[in-house]
């Protein structure tokens, strides 16, 4: 990795694949450790969940910690993002069928798609990491909308269980440093589905 990421100002929001988080911290913690400045932003869901992979109270403090600062968590706090200049990447790291549909379609309901929305508003690169279980059937259509956007990227992703999950796909965690390097230079990290 170079250090590209240095210094840079990067929002890095989660959305409601709880069973990734744990993938997703370790990625905010490679990330901040090269330098970078992450402003965490979750999903109102992501922020008041509790799951079996964790309570949304151990969440938000493990995040916060990861990131030196308080979570984003609702649409009025997110939208400063983009007049304020806060950010050179945005990072949705897990980013669910649900919320890729709703960025697809212009929908801002949540304090993510307002962080997105807010963000792309300067044409600065998103870097999404899909995870969900119906990535191949219902949110096809919505994900390959996105795939024609200008500035939108994906973390590369597979299927992780085509047997008992069909058209599920979930991203690479470990790639999100290089995907985000990629789309710094305007690049799609290839191949996006292996």
């Amino acid at each position: 990795m170079s250090d590209m990421l240095k210094n840079l100002k990067i929002g890095y929001a989660l959305t409601g694949s709880f069973c990734t988080f744990e993938k997703s911290f370790e990625q905010a913690k490679i990330l901040r450790d090269t330098g970078a400045e992450l402003i965490p932003v979750m999903s109102e869901n992501a922020s008041s969940t509790d799951t079996r992979f964790g309570t949304a109270e151990e969440n938000i403090k493990k995040f916060e910690e990861i990131c030196g600062r308080k979570i984003i968590s609702s649409i009025k706090n997110a939208e400063p993002i983009g007049p304020h200049n806060l950010t050179d990447l945005m990072i949705v790291a897990p980013c669910t069928s649900n919320t890729a549909s709703k960025l697809a379609n212009g929908i801002t309901d949540t304090a993510v798609t307002m962080a997105v929305k807010s963000h792309l508003r300067s044409g600065k690169p998103v870097l999404l990491a899909i995870c969900s279980n119906d990535s191949l059937m219902g949110s096809a259509k919505n994900i390959g909308e996105l795939f024609n956007r200008k500035n939108y990227y994906f973390v590369p992703m597979r299927q992780d269980d085509c047997i008992k999950k069909p058209a599920s796909l979930v991203a690479e965690f470990k790639l999100i440093p290089q995907a985000a390097e990629a789309a710094l230079k305007g690049i799609q990290l290839r191949p996006i589905i292996y």
